[in-house]
């Protein structure tokens, strides 16, 4: 069984920067893959990156290349996000997700094992 706790949310004006930060506790082995989601009001919840756990290999949707970095850090169980140069558009819970199968696609929500409660970010104009 995964924990996951997410936090660092909060206000930032836009063209500002945030880190979100998912602490993650129980068993996490080596093929997991860990990612970020994102659900703004009235919206799907979307993929915004993924990292997997064994060799660090990253994914990202196309609205947060080059703005967004995610990592992890296997010593401290946990995987951040951060998120520069945001905009009102980047409003929403974002959620931690663990996968436990490797061969799964990264920006499949269904695919995900384990969520955590999730964080807001709010960026105003």
């Amino acid at each position: 069984q995964v924990q996951l706790v997410e936090s660092g949310g909060g206000l930032v004006q836009s063209g500002g920067s945030l880190r979100v930060s998912c602490a993650a506790s129980g068993v996490i082995y080596a093929n997991y893959r860990m990612a970020w989601f994102r659900q703004a009001p009235g919206q799907a919840r979307e993929f915004v990156a993924s990292v997997t756990w064994r060799n660090n290999k990253k994914v990202y949707a196309d609205s947060v290349k080059g703005r967004f970095t995610i990592s992890r850090d296997a010593a401290e169980n946990t995987v951040l996000l951060q998120m520069n140069n945001l905009t009102p558009d980047d409003t929403a819970i974002y959620y931690c997700a663990a996968d436990v199968n490797p061969d799964s696609s990264p920006g499949v929500m269904g695919d995900y094992d384990y969520w955590g409660q999730g964080t807001q970010v709010t960026v105003s104009s």
